[in-house]
């Protein structure tokens, strides 16, 4: 995420908000932001909102996503809501609206469905 200059807004237990400032070096070649940088962000508000439910010694990993990419990635900053529709002892459904902000406003960019597995132990993550 710091590779995108993206940072984590908002944190509260099933949710997480990550932001992501728009800036040419992640825009593609019409000058909107690129499908992979919103996509990235998506994924992370998923995994993270997932993780804000387990132990500490817990980590996630995703094991698939849909996005559907409804607006252009236009504006001052994107912003990715992740959520938890339901959280279960091996795998986590999460939802990511992702929102471009511009002047006060905001407008749907895209929505992410995401499967999130649950690592147990920080060993099982390392790799």
């Amino acid at each position: 995420m710091s590779t995108l200059g993206a940072r984590v807004e908002r944190v509260a237990p099933g949710e997480v908000d990550i932001a992501l400032p728009i800036r040419p070096e992640i825009s593609q070649q019409h000058g909107f932001v690129h499908a992979g940088a919103i996509a990235s962000i998506a994924d992370s508000a998923c995994g993270y909102a997932a993780l804000t439910l387990l132990d500490s010694d817990s980590g996630v990993l995703a094991v698939e996503f849909k996005i559907n990419l409804m607006s252009p990635g236009a504006g001052e900053t994107l912003l990715a809501r992740g959520r938890v529709i339901k959280s279960g002892r091996t795998l986590s459904i999460c939802q990511a609206d992702v929102v471009a902000l511009k002047d006060g406003s905001e407008q749907n960019v895209a929505v992410m469905i995401a499967t999130i597995m649950n690592v147990r132990g920080k060993e099982g993550v390392a790799g």
